[in-house]
């Protein structure tokens, strides 16, 4: 990261979009009204021997040895001065695996909200509803980001939020944001507690974007009735030097208070990860990642397999082909490596490694 972060001294061409937060490419305009649609078709192939036919510890492109739907949408947005509002409903794999939690047609909400222009001389926005979230550098969204696949990063933070946000531009290169939530990553609240979310937005140049997020709350519920305060942070940069080179890599690291029967323990859990990707030229390009997680009480990726924390590594290398201005073709080769027999192989195994590959077709309007 350091590297990224001392990047920013170069002339400017485009600003940095923040491919941390769901969007769209505009859509078809009418009026004030905009609509935008969005498929993302995809078959995977993991060396992971289970029943559910499911890549572990994934949401996005989880299924194995099957053509399925990742995630299609279509994004209903309305835009007035003072008032706004926007409806995506969605369906896939990714819906499916991600929303389980949540009742009747809760699961088939990517985003639901309607804003108010608070302060129109400072630009002042209250949004409420179902939110996109801004914790980590990758939404999901794959045409966004440098590699078809998540990182394990944002698969363990909220992908989407339920509350009220407030929008403050503090100055021409900072932008603040307050969150109040049912929880994390929750449309329906468990436990009647709110969760306090912040976020920091700074644009050194039009080439880098800075980019700091906290959330703070009570995490008990029916499923992990002895949980107490969470505590979470991360940082990510997001640097586009030119048209031949882009660049993100994101930082975070959360605290959870758990209650036992004589005390409170605190179990915490890190990760870090560095992208990039070359341009060959408009259409031909490759990315790469390096990531590490670690999670030492199992606070986030449940293995029953695995007696205490482990931590795992991955290294992953992608083709993107732009079809055009509306398609990318995309491979990725992804291999994991964890300190324990985290996985099991075609043989039924316990084994330190699992390769993925994962190809996908992604269409939009």
């Amino acid at each position: 990261m350091t590297f990224i972060f001392n990047l920013i001294t170069f002339d400017i061409n485009a600003q940095v979009v923040n491919t941390g937060l769901v969007d769209t490419s505009g859509g078809v305009k009418i009026n004030k009204l905009a609509i935008g649609g969005y498929l993302d078709a995809y078959y995977g192939f993991s060396t992971e021997k289970n029943t559910s036919q499911t890549v572990p510890n994934f949401v996005n492109m989880n299924r194995n040895n099957e053509l399925n739907i990742n995630l299609a949408y279509i994004d209903i947005r309305y835009n007035d001065s003072n008032f706004r509002v926007r409806f995506v409903p969605g369906f896939g794999t990714y819906m499916n695996a991600n929303y389980a939690t949540e009742p009747g047609t809760l699961k088939n909400i990517v985003e639901g909200s309607v804003g108010f222009r608070l302060n129109k001389k400072r630009n002042v926005w209250l949004d409420a509803g179902v939110l996109g979230s801004p914790y980590t550098n990758e939404s999901a969204v794959s045409k966004d980001h440098l590699m078809y696949t998540r990182s394990i990063a944002p698969e363990y933070v909220p992908y989407y939020l339920s509350g009220v946000k407030i929008s403050l531009p503090i100055s021409k290169k900072i932008t603040g944001y307050l969150y109040v939530l049912n929880g994390w990553q929750q449309i329906l609240d468990l436990n009647n507690s709110k969760s306090i979310g912040t976020q920091v937005e700074f644009r050194p140049t039009d080439k880098l974007l800075l980019n700091w997020n906290t959330l703070i709350g009570d995490e008990r519920s029916l499923l992990n009735p002895n949980f107490r305060l969470r505590l979470f942070t991360d940082i990510y940069a997001i640097y586009n030097p030119n048209d031949s080179w882009s660049f993100t890599s994101c930082l975070y690291i959360g605290n959870q208070e758990v209650k036992t029967i004589s005390k409170s323990i605190n179990q915490q859990w890190w990760q870090a990860n560095v992208i990039g990707k070359y341009n060959l030229n408009q259409k031909h390009s490759f990315s790469a990642r390096v990531e590490y997680w670690n999670d030492p009480s199992q606070t986030m990726i449940l293995n029953p397999s695995v007696s205490g924390g482990f931590s795992i590594g991955s290294a992953s290398l992608c083709y993107n082909y732009k079809a055009n201005d509306h398609a990318l073709v995309r491979f990725e080769a992804r291999q994991f490596s964890s300190d324990k027999d985290a996985f099991l192989n075609l043989k039924g195994n316990s084994v330190k490694q699992l390769s993925w590959l994962v190809g996908g077709l992604t269409v939009w309007f």
